[in-house]
């Protein structure tokens, strides 16, 4: 399997995703990228388009971190704390077309120990 057929099969399950996920007030949306050397986390309100929380293994003053299950779960307890602060308790999590395993498996139950529910 080529690269380009993994890239472009991951944008087919994103858009999937996508028409039925949107983030509200309420509840926005918590999204994950992963590019080759680090992990990014946002938490978007889709109805002004803002976003409200970002975090990523790349910032300034973190630990030398990159894309592995430690530096996952220490991003998943940033951005729910980061959440927490902005008065965001509800989310709904969107995997952004990635399977649901290792790094964005120990994200997400990172967050949810530290008090993000989805």
């Amino acid at each position: 399997m080529s690269a380009s057929s993994k890239v472009s099969g991951r944008i087919r399950r994103k858009l999937r995703i996508r028409k039925k996920i949107t983030g509200t007030q309420g509840r926005p949306r918590l999204t994950i990228y992963r590019s080759l050397k680090h992990i990014y986390a946002q938490v978007i309100d889709d109805s002004t388009g803002r976003t409200l929380v970002s975090a990523s293994t790349n910032e300034k003053g973190q630990p030398e971190g990159r894309r592995n299950k430690a530096s996952a779960t220490d991003l998943g307890k940033r951005i729910a704390e980061k959440a927490k602060s902005a008065q965001v308790e509800k989310v709904v999590f969107d995997r952004n077309g990635y399977i649901y395993h290792g790094c964005v498996k120990a994200f997400a139950d990172a967050a949810r120990e530290a008090g993000l529910q989805f």
